[in-house]
């Protein structure tokens, strides 16, 4: 097996229930070393449940698997030890600067002269301005840097992030982005848990997953193709009225509004393209379109509420 393709996380079957309220169900997936694999899924679908499972935090109820080439069920601290969690509220020392912060990390950790590793991770995520002030003076893209600086100060073989870019402004997303695709390019492999379709996009594979039950996988590429979606944008006036008319119209199976327009969108073309003819209209306008990510994921989200209600 090529290096480039070899598998790092590997689990099939997996469960877990909380108060007789099963979370995850049948989870099987995989995630290739040194790629960015996006796991999506609105709240309570079950990631911070997975992602738990996956790095020795939880127990599965029932299923196998292997992270890092180590047991999940058998050989958890193994699996720790190679691993960075980066959790979705910040979790370091308030009250310490963003050197201290580092420094103690590297010594819970054991690390060989932790001031001088604390110094390299500040240099590489461009913390060197601030690394005498306290980290509850910061911000909150720059507690997101001090809190990837501590994952990644042990030099893991894998980064896990769960919703790290919550209520963070859009430019510090972006460098926060730059810097987790730079880690992957150097061998990091990296699963992180979004709701952002932007940030999906920039993920060189998705898993989407909703009500413990994982809907699709793979490329943003094969998602939309296997979706099988054709898709129109309508523009126009009064599309209010025409979008509750069209989520009861035989042969759509999507609609969402974008800005001033809708997409409208059907596992039928040639019923889609029926619908399309039959409601256009003086002012109304249908211009065919190629489905996007997210037309993507709000049917599978339609689907998925029907089956687990």
């Amino acid at each position: 097996m090529n290096a480039d393709d070899e598998i790092v996380i590997d689990v099939r079957g997996l469960n877990k229930s909380f108060g007789g309220k099963r979370v995850v169900e049948d989870l099987t997936m995989q995630v290739r070393r040194g790629r960015i694999h996006g796991f999506l899924g609105p709240n309570g679908s079950g990631k911070t449940t997975t992602i738990r499972m996956l790095c020795g935090l939880l127990t599965p109820d029932s299923g196998q698997g292997s992270c890092l080439g180590f047991d999940i069920l058998t050989e958890q601290t193994e699996i720790k030890r190679r691993i960075g969690y980066m959790t979705q509220s910040f979790s370091l020392y308030q009250d310490l600067t963003i050197r201290e912060n580092l420094e103690f990390i590297g010594r819970v950790y054991g690390l060989d002269d932790p001031s001088a590793r604390a110094t390299e991770a500040i240099e590489q995520l461009g913390l060197t301005g601030r690394a005498n002030q306290l980290a509850a003076e910061l911000s909150g893209g720059w507690k997101q840097r001090l809190a990837l600086g501590a994952c990644i100060m042990p030099r893991p073989q894998l980064l896990l992030l769960d919703e790290p870019t919550a209520g963070v402004d859009p430019k510090a997303r972006r460098d926060f982005w730059d810097e987790i695709h730079q880690l992957a390019h150097e061998g990091l492999t990296v699963l992180v848990s979004t709701h952002y379709m932007d940030e999906a996009e920039r993920c060189h594979e998705i898993a989407y997953i909703a009500y413990g039950h994982l809907l699709t996988q793979g490329t943003t590429a094969e998602i939309i193709a296997a979706s099988g979606l054709s898709t129109y944008v309508v523009s126009g006036v009064d599309l209010g009225d025409l979008a509750g008319t069209l989520k009861h119209t035989p042969g759509v199976d999507m609609v969402a509004p974008f800005g001033a327009k809708l997409h409208v969108a059907g596992r039928d073309a040639g019923a889609l393209d029926r619908v399309a003819e039959k409601f256009t209209a003086p002012g109304v306008v249908w211009e065919r379109d190629e489905p996007n990510l997210e037309d993507v994921f709000i049917d599978l989200m339609g689907r998925a509420r029907s089956n687990y209600p």
